[in-house]
């Protein structure tokens, strides 16, 4: 999903080291994003409009914090993001699949205003069509990757079973043997 990439364009080291990185801040990481998501912008991106940019992830991570524990968006984040979404320009299109047909919405201009607004607008169709309580915040404290659990039972506690999952059923495996054995428990 869109947002859920771009949301979680700030990279964390999973394994608690404490760095982060501002991948928005790596050009070429964020041409290769672009180029993956199939946004082409018609200019170079400036100052203004990075920092644009990172308001949009600011102001959707507040809203999927909201989600995530229960509760619903400020209503002026829902405000700030419909402000987004209207700089969009956008047609309609009818796409066949299989035996099916879908609504699809394509972007008629490659502006930066409009590429927020895709962003967004993956987010609010989320809002509109997505169940909100599948919004998840990783369980590694190092971590923090936002993402859609999409498991049946809807138990996902981790972004990834094999990283961080792993991760914290060794630290939780070593603090029960150091209880055990009577040592004072300290941080991994």
């Amino acid at each position: 999903m869109l947002w859920d990439d771009f949301l979680n364009s700030i990279h964390r080291d999973w394994r608690g080291d404490g760095t982060a990185e501002d991948r928005l801040d790596d050009p070429a990481w964020f041409r290769e994003w672009l180029h993956n998501q199939r946004l082409t912008p018609d200019n170079p991106l400036t100052e203004r409009e990075l920092a644009s940019l990172k308001r949009l992830r600011a102001l959707i991570h507040r809203m999927a914090e909201a989600f995530f524990v229960g509760g619903s968006p400020a209503d002026e984040d829902l405000e700030s993001l419909n402000k987004t979404m209207a700089q969009g320009a956008v047609v309609r299109k009818v796409i066949r699949e299989e035996a099916s047909y879908s609504l699809s919405l394509a972007s008629t201009a490659s502006r930066w205003p409009n590429i927020e607004a895709e962003i967004a607008a993956s987010f609010g169709k989320l809002m509109a069509e997505g169940e909100l309580s599948r919004i998840r915040i990783c369980d590694n404290p190092s971590c923090l990757w936002v993402y859609y659990d999409d498991t049946k039972n809807r138990s996902k506690r981790y972004c990834d079973d094999k990283m961080c999952g792993n991760l914290m059923k060794v630290r939780r495996f070593r603090a029960r043997r150091k209880a055990e054995s009577g040592q004072p428990s300290s941080e991994f």
